[in-house]
C-alpha cells in the first residue's frame, strides 16, 4: 500500500510511514530544518531562506518519487518564492541557489 506519510530514519533518510498515530507522533518533535539563512531588510526587518522536511508527499499523485523536501523565501523581493525537492541533497542544493537568488535582490552594502 502507497502512502503519502513519511518520516526521517536515524540516518536522515525519508522512509515511509503507514501509521498516521506514528507518524503525527513523529512530526510533532521531529527537527525537520535542513537550513536556514536569514538577511536584514531594513531597519527592522528580515529576509528569511527556510528549507525544511515537509513529511508528506506534495506530488500529489504524480508518477515519480515523492516530493518531501521544501524551500520558501519569507520577506523582501522574492517573498513567497518556493521550490520542492525528491531529495535531500536536491533541497540542499535548492536552499544554496535560493540563497543566493535572494542576495542578488540585496542592497551591495549587505
Amino acid at each position: 500500500m502507497k502512502t503519502d506519510k513519511y518520516i526521517l530514519n536515524a540516518k536522515g533518510e525519508a522512509v515511509p510511514e503507514p501509521s498516521l498515530i506514528a507518524w503525527a507522533k513523529w512530526i510533532e518533535t521531529a527537527d525537520r530544518h535542513v537550513a536556514d539563512d536569514g538577511f536584514p531588510l531594513g531597519a527592522t526587518g528580515l529576509i528569511r531562506v527556510s528549507t525544511v522536511f515537509l513529511g508528506l508527499d506534495h506530488s500529489f499523485g504524480a508518477h515519480g518519487p515523492p516530493v518531501l523536501w521544501e524551500t520558501m523565501v519569507f520577506g523582501g523581493l522574492l517573498d513567497g518564492e518556493m521550490a520542492r525537492y525528491t531529495s535531500k541533497a536536491d533541497a540542499q542544493a535548492g536552499h544554496l541557489a535560493m540563497v543566493e537568488r535572494v542576495r542578488a535582490t540585496l542592497p551591495e552594502a549587505l
